[in-house]
This record gives C-alpha cells, structure tokens and sequence, in this order.
C-alpha cells in the first residue's frame, strides 16, 4: 500500500519506519530537512522537502494514489488542515491526524476527522495504571474513551455468574472470556472460575467500577 506521512518529527519518524517495515511504500514529507535525520538507518521510504500544505508538494509525494495519509506534525491546526484536504479534495482513503494540545481537539473534531491525542491518550493511560495496577488495556478506540480490558476472577468470585458480577454496573460489557487457554464469548448465565480471564469493552469510570467490584467479596 501507498502511504504519506506528513511531519517528520518523533511520531512521524516511528511511524514511517513502522509502515516500511511492514512492506509499504512510504513518502515522508517536512518543511525541515533536517528532521529526515531522525529516520531510522535502515528506512528505504522517499523523503521530500516541503510545505505540506502546498498543492505541488502533495502531488509530488504521490497523494492521488496514496491509500492513506497521516498528519503528524508539531501543528494540530496543520494537522487538521492537511488531512481536510487529502481527504476532501484528494479523495484519500484513510486519514489521521494528530492532536498534541487537548485545547484544540475541537479543531480536528469540527472537520470530522479521525485523530489520535497523543497527550490526552498518554495522559489517562498513565492515570489507569496509577489507579488500577490489577488490570490491563489490551486495545484503545478512539483517544481512549472506551477501551478493551483484560481483568482475572478472583476466587472471591468462583462459582458465581457473569451475569451477577456485571448486572449492577454501567459502561462494561463483555467481549470474551478465556479458559486453560481457550476463549469463547460470554454469556450472562456462564460461571466464572478462579483464574478467569475477561475482556471486558468499558469506559475509564466502568472499569474503576468493575475492579473494585471484583475486589469486594460476592454475596453468597
């Protein structure tokens, strides 16, 4: 697949690096050329010099054949205009852009677009941790509004029902439920055992819910 990055900083940088090592073509592009350094050695993606919110530079890396565009540069409203464009005029498939200052999400969001908050995201991942060490995010939509969680069944829990442990709260709902190594998808009448694995979808409130649920004894 054809893809354009535009902004070559940190973020930038990684995820060229990361699309070519998958096998894609990849065009970088930066009004600095020196942020080209920060490209990994073994990178065999083209760079190229340039404004990105220029037409000329656009066509030159290839946009109307790109089959996604990110936005990554240091500017959300660069960001938020670039991938405007790639998406609106260029017909690009897949756009994202980033958003670094929390303040200005409402910017990208006005245009629709799909962003990821790199700040906001990295901020509450950090607050999870601090919060609840016990579980553990195995997949984020969005900029981490709803997440996938992976939490084990105490034995306080053992012989009880999905049903009984989830019933009283809001925002968890159970993706799937893994046994000695098997999964299946989990219904309200299944009883849980000591070691269970759940993959529970839920926001940052249901899931601080749900721990402490599953820290607090069931009733007999």
């Amino acid at each position: 697949m054809n893809f354009v990055v535009v902004g070559c900083g940190r973020v930038g940088a990684e995820l060229c690096y990361h699309l070519f090592k998958n096998g894609h073509q990849v065009v970088v592009v930066d009004i600095n050329k020196e942020s080209f350094n920060r490209l990994h050695p073994d990178f065999r993606g083209r760079t190229l010099e340039g404004e990105g919110l220029a037409e000329g530079v656009l066509e030159r890396a290839g946009i109307r054949e790109a089959d996604g565009l990110a936005a990554v540069t240091n500017s959300d409203t660069l960001n938020a205009v670039v991938a405007h464009a790639a998406r609106d005029i260029f017909n690009v498939p897949v756009v994202v852009a980033r958003n670094y200052d929390p303040n200005l999400r409402s910017i990208i969001e006005a245009f629709g677009l799909q962003t990821v908050g790199s700040t906001y995201w990295g901020a509450q991942r950090v607050e999870e941790i601090l919060m609840n060490p016990s579980q553990k995010m195995v997949y984020s939509a969005g900029n981490g509004e709803v997440e996938v969680y992976e939490v084990r069944i105490p034995e306080e829990w053992s012989g009880h029902t999905l049903g009984e442990l989830l019933e009283p709260l809001k925002d968890c709902y159970p993706v799937a439920l893994s046994r000695a190594g098997n999964s299946s998808l989990p219904e309200p009448s299944m009883q849980l055992q000591k070691g269970d694995l759940l993959d529970i979808s839920s926001t940052f409130k249901g899931i601080g819910a749900l721990t402490t649920r599953l820290s607090n004894k069931a009733e007999a």
